[in-house]
């Protein structure tokens, strides 16, 4: 007992101080604002400016690429539409339900207006991540392919002649995502919603059949997880948004004033919230922390898609922070202040946001449940895969290993929704924000390349037009 104890408090110990490290903050008018909020926010103004607004002027042509006919002959697993909701799946969750509740609790409606702007930079930087991981994506001798930050940023050091760090910084990425991979986080914030609407009190029967329902579906591999995903995520935000709609309609009237009030407030904020800055940063943190945009994670599932051509994947996988922060995450906020819900005192979280749909159908939020759960459930599906593609790289492409993988990932959801685990959270939150060091350097360094690259598909294009 005394062992489990030390070691317990070993563990809280060291994942606190890994944390203040990780989420290292300069005060700025009283206001912390994380570093490596300020690396992600920095990198990706720097991108949109340096392409020229690719988020933009990219904008239509990124939905054509969407639904544009498959590539015949093109190397690669899944389809570029499934590498999109697969990479979709690990972004859209929990945080785009509770994660908004919160921005808006501390930075009050003006973050929803930064948490907008932070969304299309962020466009940006998804763009550089998709094109470089199909770029230097490896193809096995089985068919699969592996590829995403690790792999482009080996590259890059090397073409810098460094390339003892770029094999540490690529081995110190991958050591991250597989950490970072765990699906503690959405077990537990599904469980708890679960408790809260049924009643149900057994988390360790919980975590064990969601932990098979995981199994079933990673034992096929990412073209297993991506007919899922594809699926899944168009089903549970059709889910969320059409009770997000019904909400919105019910005060109709009042969306005018809420939508002068998130302008207003993103400009004049109320002091209680922070000032100008403490709003600033609670949107920018929210779609950072929402969209992940400069993490390094989503890039993983893009890689797989089946193209010819590497840019033509960066412009699909631009649109995946316009869907999560721009899209779904702005429709939460606006439920939110609509309802007023984030001025209730003593809700907390996602309690913030099942109160504004119950504001408006008692037995919405049920809904709200089986939509955290579908969240949770596909967010674990596709970080799976990107672990998977860390141990890959690692110890290699073994059956063996891969199926050890799997078992271990298994195991680890099955204890997700045990409770008093919180320090096992801030461990796995600070090695998926470490993952961004290395990713927003290799971006930087393989910037000049990407710039050519796309106009070279640029004018590629006009001569087919």
């Amino acid at each position: 007992m005394t062992a489990d104890f030390s070691f317990a408090s070993l563990f809280e110990s060291f994942t606190t101080q890994l944390a203040a490290m990780v989420f290292y903050a300069i005060k700025v008018q009283g206001v912390d604002i994380p570093l490596v909020l300020i690396w992600l926010i920095s990198g990706a103004l720097i991108f949109t400016c340096y392409l020229g607004f690719i988020n933009i002027r990219g904008f239509s042509y990124a939905i054509k690429r969407l639904f544009a006919k498959p590539e015949t002959n093109a190397s690669g697993e899944i389809s570029p539409y499934k590498a999109l909701t697969t990479a979709l799946s690990g972004t859209v969750g929990t945080g785009n339900i509770a994660g908004v509740a919160v921005a808006i609790s501390l930075g009050g409606p003006g973050a929803t207006f930064w948490m907008i702007v932070a969304g299309l930079l962020g466009m940006s930087t998804k763009f550089v991540e998709c094109t470089l991981a199909v770029k230097y994506r490896q193809q096995h001798a089985d068919g699969t392919v592996s590829g995403g930050p690790m792999y482009y940023i080996k590259a890059a050091l090397d073409k810098y002649h460094l390339p003892t760090l770029g094999t540490v910084l690529a081995m110190f990425f991958s050591v991250a995502v597989i950490f970072g991979s765990a699906g503690f986080v959405h077990v537990n914030q599904g469980f708890v919603q679960v408790q809260s609407v049924t009643g149900f009190d057994n988390p360790w029967l919980f975590g064990v059949i969601y932990a098979a329902l995981i199994g079933a579906v990673i034992i096929g591999g990412i073209k297993s997880i991506a007919n899922v995903t594809s699926k899944l995520v168009p089903a549970m935000c059709a889910i969320y948004l059409t009770a997000a709609f019904v909400v919105i309609g019910y005060h109709i009237t009042e969306v005018p004033a809420a939508l002068a009030l998130i302008v207003k407030s993103a400009f004049a904020p109320d002091a209680a919230y922070g000032g100008f800055i403490g709003v600033l940063i609670q949107g920018f943190r929210r779609a950072a922390y929402s969209n992940e945009a400069g993490i390094g994670s989503s890039p993983i599932a893009h890689a797989a898609a089946k193209t010819k051509d590497p840019v033509s994947q960066g412009f699909v996988g631009l649109l995946e922070p316009f869907i999560d922060t721009v899209l779904i995450c702005t429709i939460t906020a606006l439920v939110i202040i609509l309802t007023g819900a984030y001025q209730v005192q003593g809700l907390d979280a996602v309690q913030i946001t099942s109160g504004a749909f119950a504001s408006v159908i008692d037995w919405f939020p049920i809904v709200l449940m089986i939509a955290l759960l579908l969240f949770g459930f596909s967010t674990v599906l596709s970080w799976s895969y990107y672990g998977l593609t860390g141990w890959r790289y690692l110890v290699g492409n073994r059956p063996t290993l891969t199926t050890l993988y799997k078992v271990l990932f298994c195991g680890m959801v099955s204890m997700g929704a045990v409770p008093n685990i919180m320090a096992v959270f801030d461990f796995i939150d600070s090695m998926i924000f470490l993952m961004a060091v290395p990713n927003i350097l290799a971006l930087y360094l393989l910037l000049p390349e990407v710039r050519a690259d796309l106009q070279r598909y640029w004018a590629a294009r006009q001569k087919q037009l």
